[in-house]
């Protein structure tokens, strides 16, 4: 079971996100306290990283909410999916919200097996999205289809039902700003499904080999992502280009807040391999 956040760690989580009193279990609260998360927690997989290469044996970074939450207050680190969408869920239980965890799929490949963590928050009739690796600013009405240009270039998501009941979110990543799908899946996993799926992601995922770190700041989107420095803006094109070493850690440091301690700690990118299976690591093997 994941353990509840202590009342001075959440007093701690709230004031760190810019919020000096506890939000209303409402949808106006709700829509406060993601709007901050956004643009406090940045996506990223700065601490698997640096766990992975040194070949730490202990569980993977962020695989309760107290170990995420605490990380995140002392480095600026968040996490990825997995990670995320777990403490995001233990804020929101803790401060009242009926929320529930989902297990879906962001579509890299057709038929591929759900991989992704998100949060629905549920209000009476209605149904929201929060997702902690999509960051659309303002949570995302799970009914009806359309886009929702909120609040930022962040937020330029597209809800549409290609067939039956299933639901699909197209959005920006950093790597693909032209949009990518994430298929919504099942809702009300728990914490041991959670903490046993981001345990098989340790011998192979694709954020296992290369930095990626996105965080909202202002109308902008800045972050890294396998190699490259990207800025996605809501009235003009990406601005994108090739960046070393030295200048990760520099945008880490000063365009997404990590601690300068963690963020010498990254090692360097290396090659992402086929995912074991496929036809390309076959053909390789």
């Amino acid at each position: 079971m994941n353990p509840p956040l202590s009342p001075d760690l959440l007093e701690n989580i709230l004031l760190r996100l810019g919020l000096r009193q506890r939000p209303d279990a409402t949808p106006e609260g709700l829509a406060q306290l993601y709007h901050r998360w956004c643009r406090s927690v940045p996506f990223d997989n700065i601490l698997k990283l640096v766990h992975l290469r040194t070949g730490s044996q202990g569980p993977l970074p962020g695989t309760t909410a107290g170990d995420f939450f605490q990380s995140w207050l002392a480095t600026g680190a968040g996490g990825t999916c997995w990670a995320g969408a777990n403490a995001l869920h233990a804020l929101l239980t803790s401060l009242g919200f009926h929320a529930e965890r989902g297990i879906s799929t962001m579509m890299a490949a057709p038929n591929i097996p759900p991989n992704h963590g998100t949060v629905r928050v549920n209000f009476g009739g209605h149904s929201v999205l929060v997702d902690s690796s999509i960051l659309h600013d303002e949570p995302l009405p799970l009914a009806g289809s359309g886009t929702f240009p909120a609040g930022g270039p962040a937020s330029r998501v597209n809800l549409h039902h290609p067939a039956g009941d299933s639901v699909v979110v197209n959005w920006r990543p950093l790597h693909q700003p032209d949009g990518f799908d994430c298929r919504l899946g099942t809702f009300g996993a728990t914490h041991e499904q959670y903490a046993a799926i981001y345990e098989a992601t340790r011998g192979w995922s694709p954020f296992n080999y290369q930095l990626t770190a996105r965080i909202n700041r202002g109308d902008v989107v800045t972050g890294v992502s396998f190699g490259k420095a990207v800025t996605l803006f809501a009235d003009r094109e990406p601005e994108v280009r090739e960046i070393g070493h030295a200048e990760r850690i520099r945008i880490l440091i000063e365009d997404i807040g990590i601690s300068r301690e963690l963020a010498e700690l990254l090692p360097e990118d290396q090659p992402t391999p086929a995912p074991p299976g496929s036809s390309t690591a076959s053909q390789a093997a």
